[in-house]
């Protein structure tokens, strides 16, 4: 069968790359994906495996130890395991922005020290910008650093950190007034806000002193994965580990993590809309009503056309945004309708596969079950709708800005 949403100009090397992971998902993921989301268990053969194939170290430079691929690599590798299971791209996705951010805006040091690491899978990066009053708005962030010789001491709760449990190393943003007064600080939150680079013990509970991650938060879906909170109380960190060394760029390095991220929705999106249209088209030419095969009905058909071009336009619109970021082009209108169109279309091509399958959809037998209940995180994530919608509008009218 012709597969959807193929990508035109890649290279020798990233279709190597995408086959092997393809086949990878294929062999190893999608057998037992259902299962182990069923049991809320962490997949930690699957990402041995993807340790092997070198997945961790996909974005790094080579000479940290990396693949030194692109953004498009690293996006289409995403909409291939997504399409797997999502939760297992949510795994790499907090792993690779910290990366990213490590390799942008780090110093010297902090590149060395990590990114050969972070690389080969010894280390796994998570990032912490919300807390639990905060919701969209992150210039309300309450949680602080403050000076204290050689070293800053945080505190505050943090929330929904993929990868808390599992990770070892959190890319933290705290409020750091330092060099601020206070009518500074609240005339202009975004400029008092700092990014920590905090190792911790991989686990639950304190993992450190002064930090505490709780157990698992308990979701409807995307699970697997582990996401929790993150409470500091008196965790003191070296002045070494502020990310780039200079306090008061944290949000800015963040918002350029966030476009990664925002990108790598997309390619979720991309991914489990994939599945679900090919759980939908398997089923529909399975499945016999009044005499004939559900998918010669034109209502079925109909459904099937919708999906695929749905899948198709999200596809080209997220290939858009990735090689828009790799060109070194600011892309946060591009990311922001990838986002917005790729979960969008997402959660309609899941209700159009759950529809095909009618009764038999809503059984935990069937795969589309499993996806019905992780699309709907797709449009939550990296920024709600309406987020991406003040995003798209803002730069529209920068781009068209009436001259009267």
């Amino acid at each position: 069968m012709a597969r959807l949403a193929q990508t035109a100009g890649l290279t020798d090397v990233q279709q190597e790359i995408l086959s092997t992971v393809r086949d990878f998902v294929d062999k190893e993921i999608i057998p037992v994906a259902t299962g182990l989301e069923h049991r809320d268990e962490y997949p930690q053969q699957i990402v041995d495996g993807l340790r092997e194939l070198g997945l961790f170290g996909l974005m790094i430079p080579e000479e940290y130890g990396g693949l030194g691929e692109s953004l498009l690599t690293y996006a289409l590798c995403v909409e291939e395991i997504a399409r797997g299971w999502m939760s297992v791209s949510g795994i790499i996705n907090t792993h690779f922005i910290v990366a990213y951010m490590l390799k942008q805006h780090g110093t010297q040091e902090q590149k060395d020290h990590f990114l050969p690491r972070m690389a080969a899978g010894d280390i796994r990066g998570a990032f912490s910008m919300s807390e639990p009053g905060l919701g969209s708005d992150v210039s309300a962030i309450t949680s602080k650093a403050v000076k204290d010789g050689d070293e800053y001491v945080l505190s505050g709760q943090k929330m929904w950190l993929t990868n808390g449990g599992t990770s070892s190393l959190v890319a933290v943003l705290v409020r750091s007034d330092e060099g601020h007064s206070p009518e500074e600080a609240a005339a202009k939150p975004h400029k008092s806000m700092t990014t920590f680079l905090v190792e911790k013990e991989p686990g639950f509970g304190e993992v450190r002193p002064g930090l505490t991650i709780p157990g698992k938060i308990d979701k409807m879906g995307y699970k697997g994965v582990d996401t929790t909170e993150l409470i500091m109380d008196g965790l003191r960190v070296p002045a070494d580990r502020v990310l780039g060394g200079v306090t008061g760029r944290g949000f800015y390095q963040m918002m350029d993590g966030v476009e990664v991220g925002r990108v790598n929705v997309a390619a979720r999106g991309c991914g489990v809309a994939q599945r679900a249209f090919e759980l939908g088209v398997q089923y529909a030419q399975q499945r016999h009503t009044f005499g004939k095969p559900i998918a010669q009905h034109q209502a079925i058909q109909f459904k099937l056309a919708e999906m695929a071009t749905k899948v198709e336009a999200a596809h080209a619109m997220m290939v858009n945004a990735a090689r828009k970021k790799d060109s070194g082009e600011r892309n946060d209108l591009e990311a922001g309708m990838a986002k917005y169109l790729a979960s969008e279309y997402c959660k309609e091509v899941v209700e159009d596969a759950f529809r095909i399958h009618g009764g038999y959809g809503f059984s935990k037998e069937y795969e589309i079950e499993r996806l019905y209940r992780e699309a709907p995180m797709l449009l939550i994530g990296e920024g709600t709708a309406e987020i991406q919608k003040m995003i798209i509008g803002r730069r529209l009218l920068e781009e068209y800005r009436f001259q009267g």
